[in-house]
């Protein structure tokens, strides 16, 4: 298996590009479809409520979408910027409001480095994928603010480790599936917990996958 930190940079920004694109396409595209009933000349008025109440929805949705992708794959300020972790359970529960999944959320507000919130806000979409049926993901920050702990219990019928997750997360690449836009967003969780000292696992149990990111344990702690 190759490393994921092989990945060159414009490889890295043309799949995440893809993947946030793909997150958006959906709802702009409702969005002209309403927009196409409205220019109809025989319209009913029940048509014409169809039509508005399908663009206010996916309105809803491609802003929340783009405010995710904004925090959790954009700059999010400047080098060493700090985001407020109310402002990503804000855009957290505005995305997952449109997904199949329940979010809950236990974390005390603070100021937390951006690569770590960029991590639990990734972790957030990964959490998705284990539950694909639906379900409820409850997040847990636990910790100092500069060395949290994540936990991520996903809880719904026939929960599952999504496939290739394991070795993104660790910052491997299986060798029979290279980087493209639907595995490059754990990859990249991958390599924000690298960026960040965080060390991820994951855990199958009876009742639901449970995603922990917590601090490496340095060579001197040892």
């Amino acid at each position: 298996m190759d490393a994921t930190s092989d990945i060159s940079a414009l490889d890295l920004a043309a799949l995440i590009a893809s993947r946030v694109c793909h997150d958006i396409i959906s709802p702009v595209g409702a969005i002209n479809n309403g927009l196409e009933v409205l220019a109809e000349e025989d319209q009913t008025d029940d048509m014409r409520e169809f039509a508005m109440e399908l663009i206010r929805k996916s309105a809803r949705q491609a802003s929340a979408k783009l405010q995710f992708a904004r925090l959790a794959f954009g700059a999010a300020g400047s080098a060493g910027a700090s985001i407020d972790l109310g402002d990503a359970e804000t855009v957290a529960k505005g995305f997952m409001a449109g997904e199949k999944a329940e979010l809950t959320w236990s974390a005390t507000r603070v100021l937390m480095p951006k690569n770590l919130v960029k991590l639990l806000l990734n972790l957030i979409l990964i959490s998705g994928h284990a539950i694909p049926r639906g379900g409820v993901i409850e997040v847990v920050v636990t910790g100092e603010a500069e060395r949290p702990t994540f936990t991520l219990t996903c809880k719904g019928t026939n929960s599952r480790i999504p496939a290739n997750v394991e070795d993104a997360l660790a910052g491997r690449l299986a060798a029979d599936h290279g980087p493209d836009a639907h595995s490059i967003q754990p990859i990249y969780a991958g390599l924000l917990a690298q960026a960040a000292g965080m060390a991820v696992s994951v855990e199958k149990t009876e009742e639901a996958v449970i995603f922990t990111a917590r601090p490496k344990v340095s060579v001197e702690a040892v």
